[in-house]
């Protein structure tokens, strides 16, 4: 029985996406729940699986295509792998290979190979074992393969004496170049940072926070904090605490600008700023005020492998009421954050440095860091931006302070 394969209905706040990647070409067979394609959005990756076992009977919409919520991207056979075509015997034979050819093959430990992938290499006598896949479960694409004669190419001594035309090489001195589309994501993102400069009177202020009463902390209960709640003990729990705290006595901080109304918000919901390969991505922790240490740092672990993997939720990326972003996993000794519209203000961690400074009178070598708060002046004055800032600092460098809320 042949079925039509959708895209998924897009939340509210997502008017169409892009087809990403196709994981199964026509005539690959598919098992049931198995992922298929990817739909890109300006805000998460959706996947579509497989509704039953079968194979993939046409694709409408390719790879770069826009689509529409639920709209048709390609038509899926239920049902044996050869019993698409069962009036012709070649085709009935290329699609019951792929279910029985797998098996022998995992069985016998030689490499698996998609259909596509097996004609290319037979087209240039490759040996499948010597590719090495990138599929699911090893599968060998035809990519793959594709990769693996360019690279035999390449890597092929030079002929002294050829009868054919020579290959055209790249000339000393060329520079090549590469263009791509940006994705959905990228220019989503690109278009909420010119936005946030472009609307907001954005000011950056900076302060700097000895760590050291922090990482003596950590030092002291990391083994026992590991013991009791399986997961290490990081310093972006302890800016989020500090943040919750400041942004209880500076509620403008933690209020948003909606038209010509000022929105102040009686919760804290803190996102993380998290970098992946599409691109910068905030998930929320939602009431932070609720939250221990173990479980921020247990929620931004889950949150980073999700954003890896591209499986953040829009409901796990939509609200929030302020920011905070570390550019110090990158080495940043200082920089000025860009809000995250509608929010007002953004704080930046950097780098910890050891610098050397003046303590009661004497110079001492500390665990130094600056801290960035960018906000928009439109709705925080500089004396409550700088006095926020410096709350921080002191919670940070007195950590009792969160717990007596002093």
């Amino acid at each position: 029985m042949s079925t039509e394969i959708k895209a998924p209905v897009f939340p509210e706040s997502v008017a169409e996406g892009t087809v990403a990647t196709w994981h199964k070409q026509p005539g690959e067979a598919c098992s049931r729940d198995e992922l298929i394609v990817d739909i890109e959005t300006d805000k998460v990756v959706l996947e579509v699986v497989a509704p039953a076992d079968g194979v993939i009977e046409e694709i409408v919409k390719g790879e770069g295509d826009t689509v529409e919520s639920g709209e048709v991207i390609g038509k899926f056979k239920e049902g044996a792998a050869g019993e698409s075509k069962p009036a012709d015997n070649k085709s009935g034979e290329k699609e019951e290979a792929p279910k029985q050819e797998e098996a022998s093959q995992a069985s016998s430990g030689e490499a698996i190979l998609s259909p596509a992938a097996r004609k290319l290499a037979e087209e240039n006598n490759v040996d499948p074992n010597a590719v090495k896949g990138t599929g699911k479960d090893g599968r060998v694409t035809k990519e793959d393969v594709q990769s693996y004669v360019d690279g035999k190419k390449s890597a092929a001594p030079a002929k002294p004496a050829a009868t054919e035309m020579p290959e055209v090489n790249v000339a000393q001195g060329e520079r090549p170049e590469k263009r791509v589309p940006m994705t959905r994501l990228r220019a989503s993102i690109a278009k909420r940072l010119v936005e946030a400069q472009q609307t907001a009177a954005m000011l950056t202020t900076f302060n700097e926070v000895n760590m050291k009463p922090i990482m003596d902390l950590r030092k002291q209960y990391q083994e026992s904090f590991v013991k009791r709640h399986g997961i290490k003990l990081g310093f972006m729990s302890f800016f989020t605490k500090a943040a919750t705290e400041a942004l209880k006595r500076f509620p403008a901080v933690n209020a948003s600008i909606d038209g010509n109304d000022m929105v102040y918000h009686g919760y804290q919901d803190i996102g993380v700023a998290v970098s992946t390969d599409r691109g910068l991505v905030v998930p929320v922790l939602r009431d932070s005020d609720a939250m221990g240490l173990a479980d921020i740092e247990k929620k931004i672990v889950e949150y980073g492998t999700k954003a890896k993997e591209g499986k953040l939720g829009i409901d796990e990326m939509t609200g929030g009421t302020f920011t905070i972003t570390n550019g110090g996993i990158f080495g940043s000794l200082i920089s000025t954050p860009i809000l995250n519209p509608p929010q007002t203000a953004i704080l930046g961690m950097h780098k910890i440095q050891e610098r050397p400074m003046a303590v009661n009178g004497q110079v001492e070598i500390l665990p130094m860091m600056y801290l960035a708060l960018s906000y928009d002046h439109r709705m925080i004055d500089g004396k409550e931006a700088v006095q926020f800032l410096v709350a921080i600092k002191e919670m940070l460098e007195d950590p009792a302070r969160i717990l007596l809320d002093v």
